[in-house]
């Protein structure tokens, strides 16, 4: 059964939804100003294998990941670029599909944009308003933390402490330095929508409340995001949406470490900071997703060369063996005999992967198990002239199955076409090697090597697989 580290709670919990058999999970995505940074890839990869998992093992998962399209920086940048926020947000989520796709990462149920939700936003505001829990003063509204006796729940933090030693921005117009903004009046130059306090804009915080509860109800089972959302942003979720509700707003949190370059924590004012889109084109992408997966998700990792190269390396060593396992299973023979053995481990293998994954999803020892498998077939394919039915079977589908939920091999990503073009051009390569046309033979090759296909020459015929 799967349990997760809960933040609320503290401890690690039995994964019980509030609907048997589905699941409503929400995960913090991106503010579209540009492309996404190696820090945002972590959250959306590795909460990308939890909802898989999740899904795998049989729930009906709703997964909503959110746009904000609207906020100082998105303002700030069109305004620089001489073209819309809409405009703005159009393009750079064009970009976060174009790379969150390179990196394997499965599209959300919904993916709600702040802009499109402004109806929602402000019935929001309005019953807090209406119950007390926030005031309007000059067309802005503030949500009243001192009306919310749990604040600080999810964090853990000294409210009087951070009230005495408040750094937010000193405003005389508030009852409390940790009130927050729910609704912003208009300035110049900004876009804005009508309101009951006058023409304006949504908060940040609000904008996450709204859109989860409208797809996934009052309470919903899991939320997702980075460490640094905790406080503020995660903690004012709460206090929005249960003020409003009177009811639970999440049952498990759940939060990823940072990523460390040069074992720093990431930040532009360091120098160390690295989009995504800068980081493919000197790693390949699916090396990242490994890379993300080889640590524990509470886990801070280091992002740099050598650990990508490893990583790399660990994603060779799983395509060969796939791509071996492949080519064995369409050239040599089929029998039976005694294999009780290999059947046995490889039920173990999967078994042991499963336990690493409902032990607070731990991609990490999953992926230890998956790799022991790895040495498992590699053994039988070098010791068994012929193969074992059973066997096939049982490595197909365990194959199949960790693809499944860690995304690293895309079995299924290429189309039947695909491969009927390049087992036509091995074709005429070989029929030109005998032939003894080895310049229409190199040249096939060059071919097939600019479209990421290596090729390898063996006793048994040519094998062929895509570049990692």
């Amino acid at each position: 059964m799967l349990s997760l580290y809960n933040d609320l709670t503290r401890k690690k919990e039995p994964f019980v939804p509030v609907q048997e058999g589905k699941v409503g999970f929400y995960s913090c995505g991106p503010t579209v100003y540009d492309y996404f940074h190696i820090g945002n890839a972590r959250p959306f990869i590795v909460f990308d294998v939890l909802r898989r998992y999740m899904e795998f093992s049989g729930y009906e998962v709703t997964f909503v990941q959110n746009f904000t399209d609207v906020d100082d920086k998105m303002i700030n940048r069109a305004n620089e670029m001489g073209i819309t926020m809409a405009e703005l947000a159009d393009k750079t989520i064009a970009d976060y599909f174009e790379d969150a796709d390179a990196l394997g990462i499965k599209r959300a149920t919904v993916y709600p944009r702040a802009t499109e939700h402004i109806e929602e936003i402000i019935a929001l505001v309005k019953k807090l308003q209406d119950t007390g829990h926030a005031y309007e003063v000059d067309g802005v509204v503030y949500f009243d933390v001192s009306s919310f006796p749990s604040y600080c729940k999810l964090s853990g933090q000294n409210l009087e402490e951070l009230q005495s030693g408040s750094r937010v921005e000193v405003n005389s117009f508030k009852k409390n330095p940790l009130d927050f903004v729910l609704w912003k009046a208009k300035k110049p130059g900004e876009p804005s929508w009508d309101s009951p306090w006058g023409p304006g804009r949504p908060g940040w915080h609000i904008e996450c409340s709204a859109m989860a509860m409208k797809y996934l109800g009052n309470t919903l089972d899991v939320h997702s995001g980075g460490t640094d959302l905790i406080f503020p942003h995660h903690e004012n979720e709460i206090a929005q949406a249960e003020a409003a509700t009177g009811e639970p707003f999440v049952k498990y949190w759940i939060h990823n470490e940072y990523i460390l370059i040069d074992k720093e924590k990431m930040s532009k004012s360091l120098g160390n900071f690295m989009t995504a889109r800068e980081a493919r084109k000197h790693y390949s992408p699916m090396a990242i997703r490994m890379f993300m997966l080889s640590a524990h998700y509470r886990s801070p990792v280091n992002f740099g060369p050598d650990g990508i190269q490893q990583a790399a390396a660990a994603l060779e060593r799983l395509h060969n063996c796939w791509s071996d396992f492949t080519y064995a299973v369409a050239n040599r023979q089929q029998s039976t005999g005694e294999v009780d053995i290999i059947l046995q481990f490889m039920e173990k293998h999967r078994e042991d992967f499963i336990s690493a994954m409902d032990d607070d999803f731990n991609t990490a020892g999953a992926l230890g198990h998956v790799f022991e498998a790895v040495s498992t077939v590699n053994g039988y394919l070098k010791n068994s002239d012929t193969l074992d039915k059973r066997v096939i079977d049982k490595v197909d589908r365990f194959f199949k199955d960790i693809d499944e939920v860690m995304g690293l091999l895309r079995i299924d990503s290429k189309s039947e076409s695909d491969d009927s073009e390049i087992e036509a051009l091995i074709a005429r390569r070989l029929e030109a090697r005998a032939n003894k046309d080895f310049t229409t033979s190199d040249a096939i090759r060059d071919q097939l090597a600019s479209k990421g296909i290596i090729l390898e020459d063996t006793p048994q015929g040519t094998k062929w697989k895509r570049k990692i």
